[in-house]
């Protein structure tokens, strides 16, 4: 079986688990309480190049100096999933689309359910954007970690202008 390490890091979302095999990012996750595989294959590793490499690129990415994750990433699910995981990377950083629209993009509209079940079901969020993806009538609605995050995700690649005081 193989092995599995991880890293708690601090973020300004709260305390986030990076999870990692030996050479592919599997988890990033707020709630720490589920495990990939049985603890004698699941390791605390504070060194690890791949976990040091990804809490960098998402220190970069919330202090607004990274835009694109370049880490490679396993995806774990259906066939279903990963492609609407997959199509998460089309979706420009600062930009959102629908639900609806996603499910279009996967080949049917009338998967927009499912669409949402795989969007709250990735294992690596932030890094795999799913937090682009709101109501169609721009309403946030689900994410696996909390509407707040979700918001603060939004604000932080899209800020709201101030208003003009002159």
């Amino acid at each position: 079986m193989e092995a599995y390490f991880y890293k708690e890091i601090v973020s300004p979302t709260g305390p986030l688990r990076l999870v990692c095999t030996a050479i592919h990012l599997v988890g990033v996750q707020w709630r720490i309480d589920k495990k990939y595989v049985p603890d004698e294959h699941f390791f605390k590793d504070t060194a690890h190049p791949l976990l040091l490499e990804a809490e960098r690129q998402l220190k970069d990415y919330f202090e607004g100096k990274l835009k694109v994750f370049a880490l490679p990433v396993m995806l774990t699910g259906s066939d279903f999933q990963k492609k609407v995981w997959e199509l998460l990377a089309d979706i420009p950083f600062g930009k959102t689309i629908s639900y609806g629209e996603m499910a279009k993009r996967v080949g049917d509209i009338k998967t927009v359910r499912a669409v949402g079940g795989a969007l709250n079901k990735n294992p690596v969020p932030i890094i795999v954007p799913c937090h682009r993806v709101i109501g169609a009538d721009g309403k946030m609605v689900g994410f696996g970690g909390g509407l707040q995050r979700k918001i603060y995700l939004l604000n932080l690649e899209n800020p709201k202008p101030q208003l003009d005081l002159w």
